[in-house]
């Protein structure tokens, strides 16, 4: 047939990245992008002052305000399509919950950083997917002045399950983000064999 394309369309499939403020989702999204990513990021002024809180990031000079997005084609089949979360810890979260239940909404799973100079910061995030039964992994982000925890520590501090994967990562490199989203597909898929059992 004339015109016709034989071009397959991969399927669409929706991931969020969350994790704490300064955590490197940004830096995550922007590094397996296979196109422009498109980000939100605003410069903190003295208005915020009080009502987000920079502790553990105080040189920071600019955070999200809404969301990031990327793209990347793992094979001709599958498309991930990552929302990044606006960043999160306790004294934030009632104030970006609705955005955080836009970007969940259809997600078929979720990144969650993690950064260990302020682990804390990932109670928001760990509460919010397991509330919602959506799988995630927990990536720790590799800052070079952060403590070291080996994984099996991180896992005790934020009383993950044992079926949740806890992987290092470093957030600026490729490879090791493509790692992460691939553990989570595994994750994915793992869950969704059982259900169908």
């Amino acid at each position: 047939m004339p015109g016709r394309c034989d071009r397959t369309v991969p399927l669409a499939v929706k991931v969020v990245v969350s994790g704490g403020v300064g955590v490197g989702k940004t830096t995550f999204i922007g590094a397996i992008s296979e196109m422009e990513p498109l980000d939100t990021e605003a410069a903190i002024t003295h208005v915020s002052m009080g009502v987000d809180t920079l502790d553990g990031a105080e040189s920071r000079t600019t955070r999200t305000v809404a969301l990031d997005f990327g793209r990347i084609t793992l094979d001709p089949t599958i498309a991930l399509y990552l929302f990044g979360a606006p960043g999160s810890g306790a004294q934030e979260q009632r104030r970006i919950s609705f955005m955080w239940e836009e970007l969940a909404e259809g997600a078929l799973g979720t990144v969650i950083l993690a950064d260990t100079r302020r682990i804390e910061d990932c109670y928001p995030a760990v509460d919010y997917f397991e509330d919602r039964g959506v799988p995630f992994v927990l990536a720790v982000n590799r800052f070079e002045d952060a403590e070291p925890l080996e994984p099996d520590e991180v896992r005790r501090v934020l009383g993950l399950r044992g079926d949740v994967p806890v992987l290092e990562c470093d957030a600026r490199e490729r490879d090791s983000v493509r790692d992460v989203l691939g553990a989570l597909m595994d994750r994915v898929l793992g869950e969704r064999a059982v259900t169908a059992r």
